[in-house]
């Protein structure tokens, strides 16, 4: 199968941070990118902050892989200092049960730039999507796109869903 990992298996990267730009980003693929069977990865980097102490033993490798049914949990995710959104956990459930996809969401602690592309290589995903916040011409030079450095760096094809 063309583009599939070693296994066999289509793995398909969304950089989720829940903003409408990302969601758009997780529908985008679940309607036109994956098919029946493939793994979707839910990437999320955490900005460092109050609660870094206690993800230091993950500060350079993330967080285990973290499947469907814990991602789902909302106190297991407030353990990782991520809010569960609802909109987000009802299209991966959705999904996961039209099109019976392995979903596992994995979340760094970081710079979103440097950390999804790590991610890219670390779980060795087949395509990426995400979404672009759509920064004007002076926040982009000021602050760096996200968007552009994964673009310009990660080790598999990006897809970039506009947010409007």
């Amino acid at each position: 199968m063309a583009g599939a990992g070693a296994d066999g298996e289509r793995r398909i990267g969304v950089a989720m941070d829940y903003s409408d730009s990302s969601k758009k980003a997780l529908a985008w693929a679940v309607d036109n990118l994956l098919r029946h069977g493939d793994t979707l990865v839910v990437l999320h980097v955490l900005h460092h902050g109050g609660e870094e102490a206690k993800h230091t033993l993950w500060a350079k490798s993330g967080s285990p892989l973290i499947p469907l049914s814990e991602f789902r949990e909302p106190e297991v995710m407030k353990n990782y200092g991520v809010k569960a959104d609802a909109e987000v956990l009802d299209m991966i459930d959705t999904a996961a049960r039209q099109k019976q996809l392995k979903v596992v969401a994995k979340l760094y602690w970081g710079d979103a730039r440097e950390k999804i592309c790590d991610g890219v290589e670390e779980l060795k995903i087949d395509s990426l999507v995400m979404g672009s916040r759509g920064l004007g011409p002076i926040q982009r030079i000021l602050l760096g796109s996200v968007t552009n450095y994964v673009l310009s760096h990660a080790s598999c094809p990006v897809t970039v869903v506009k947010g409007k």
